[in-house]
């Protein structure tokens, strides 16, 4: 069972973690073919001759899946994950076939909201790691929270 962080339950420094997914190729494929038909996404001969140097997910592809971590993870925004925007969107590394990957979530800021005060801004640092700790996206989400009720 998952608990509901509201705005006043959360403090600037605290981590959260996720479950894991790993990453096939037939997957990469399949996001590419529809989203981004890159030769790198989608052709494991032509992508050898890339500076991805093999098949390699879509950073798109990447984000996806970082959403889908992110909803299922330990952080459970009252209110429900929604983003008012991000700063920065950083890919250090490629996804290849057969990564698993989880991501941590750190909350950087907290800022209750002067006009709506039943809710708040929370920003919150997303790195999606692979199965070696090595971050393969980075985030900073701002996030709509809802404060407890009175």
């Amino acid at each position: 069972m998952q608990t509901t962080h509201y705005l006043d339950d959360l403090s600037v420094g605290q981590r959260f973690g996720s479950g894991r997914r790993r990453v096939d190729a037939d997957a990469i494929r399949r996001f590419a073919a529809e989203f981004d038909p890159q030769p790198f996404h989608l052709d494991d001969a032509a992508a050898r001759d890339t500076l991805f140097q093999g098949l390699a997910a879509s950073g798109w592809h990447t984000a996806a899946l970082t959403m889908r971590l992110f909803v299922d993870s330990e952080f459970q925004p009252a209110g429900g994950t929604i983003g008012a925007g991000l700063d920065g969107l950083q890919w250090p590394r490629p996804v290849r076939p057969g990564d698993e990957l989880h991501l941590e979530t750190e909350v950087l800021e907290i800022r209750a909201s002067k006009s709506r005060p039943e809710q708040g801004m929370v920003k919150a640092r997303v790195t999606t790691y692979n199965q070696n700790h090595e971050a393969v996206q980075i985030f900073v989400a701002n996030l709509v929270v809802q404060r407890r009720p009175a």
